[in-house]
């Protein structure tokens, strides 16, 4: 079931952005635990790890661990957000890329012991952790050669940087387990914000090199980690994921292996469950377009000049339906020419005043915030049921200091 734009309430909305000021990121939690509920519903015994990358915030991992999910964190500062959020160690998968020291000391101190898994994407992460006494639960990411997702920056299986070579794990494995770490299982990720038919014909190719790998290792694996990165319809136009069609993909994979399934999905959980609020501030004409101004911008939501991607946006007024419609760029006020949130929209002639909803802004953007150009970040508000609470607060120009000595 997909959650569009237009589904959200605009009165709740507006009351929302005039009680917290704009911009503000809204986060619907019982729309998190649907989306998360479905993911069950349709992998069945699938250990489910939530990318806490996708949105880290604590009541987002709160709501999660409470309805049974893992947590998948690629950083130290996403291990210590999950542990503190009350998920238990065996369900926490700590999968780093190229981790720096200080994040893997971090890591052996407070999983040492533990039944939490650290993944390895290359040969010497086996050496460092050995520096560091670690001898646990160790995961092997499998660098398959095949990538898709909805830009090429995101198509992480296709990318050198992830991972060992296939060919390849099999003799890292048996490496592992001769020096004593307790080789769990192996793991690969084919991309960010699966969707179409030839996405997920490349994510079964990856399926099946896992599953040649599973064959090929030399000690008996717990599990296969298939990665996540299913997506979710960002254009009013755009099919949703035929989530039963992924699953049974999936599972027939593996069917022939007696390994439990893992999955880590981070975007389809949170991403329809969070919109933008941020009001117009400025209109001007450039050419046939009308130049609507926010205050929100690139500091405030990334994804649109990093990936050119496409958030839908909304105009709020309580009179836009009975407005013409105009072709409407969003933009912010960073000086950069790529703070750009939309591009040639027909929306509603922008009046100064006006409240903007940007949609499926739920998955990487607070977490992609930044104070460039000395801006504050955003607060958050988290929707449960009926109520309302404030779950990050506004920044404020001092806050932009205090780290500075």
């Amino acid at each position: 079931m997909v959650r569009r734009l237009a589904d959200w309430s605009s009165d709740r909305l507006r009351e929302l952005a005039s009680a917290h000021g704009t911009p503000v990121y809204v986060v619907d939690l019982d729309r998190v635990r649907e989306n998360y509920g479905r993911l069950a519903d349709a992998f069945g015994d699938a250990h489910l790890l939530y990318a806490v990358k996708a949105n880290a915030g604590h009541e987002v991992l709160a709501a999660l661990a409470d309805a049974g999910a893992g947590a998948e964190c690629a950083s130290a500062g996403e291990l210590k957000r999950a542990l503190d959020a009350g998920f238990a160690h065996e369900d926490v998968h700590y999968t780093p890329v190229n981790p720096p020291a200080r994040d893997l000391d971090y890591a052996v101190d407070a999983l040492s012991g533990t039944a939490t898994t650290v993944t390895i994407g290359s040969r010497d992460t086996l050496d460092r952790l050995a520096e560091r006494d670690f001898s646990g639960r160790v995961c092997v990411r499998v660098h398959p050669g095949v990538g898709a997702g909805h830009s090429a920056e995101v198509a992480t299986g296709a990318d050198a940087k992830f991972g060992i070579p296939a060919e390849d794990v099999p003799a890292v494995i048996e490496s592992a387990d001769a020096r004593g770490f307790e080789v769990v299982g192996i793991h690969a990720h084919t991309g960010s914000g699966l969707l179409t038919d030839g996405d997920l014909e490349n994510h079964r190719r990856v399926l099946d090199v896992l599953a040649d790998v599973v064959r090929a290792s030399p000690v008996d694996l717990d599990f296969v980690d298939a990665g996540g990165g299913f997506g979710v319809p960002y254009r009013e136009d755009e099919e949703p994921l035929d989530l039963d069609a992924v699953a049974a993909q999936t599972r027939d994979a593996f069917a022939d292996l007696d390994v439990e399934l893992v999955l880590e999905p981070g975007r389809y959980v949170v991403a329809d469950a969070g919109v933008l609020l941020t009001r117009v501030n400025t209109k001007k004409s450039a050419g046939d377009t009308r130049l609507a101004g926010v205050d929100a911008g690139m500091t405030t939501l990334l994804r649109p000049a990093l990936y050119d991607a496409y958030h839908a946006v909304r105009n709020l007024a309580p009179d836009a339906d009975d407005r013409p419609l105009r072709r409407t760029s969003v933009v912010g006020p960073v000086c950069e020419s790529a703070d750009v949130l939309a591009t040639d929209r027909d929306l509603p002639r922008p009046e100064r005043g006006d409240l903007f909803a940007i949609g499926n802004a739920g998955a990487y953007g607070i977490e992609m915030a930044s104070t460039y150009n000395s801006r504050p970040r955003p607060p958050v508000v988290a929707l449960d049921g009926d109520d309302a609470r404030l779950v990050r607060r506004r920044e404020s120009l001092d806050d932009l200091t205090t780290l500075e000595v």
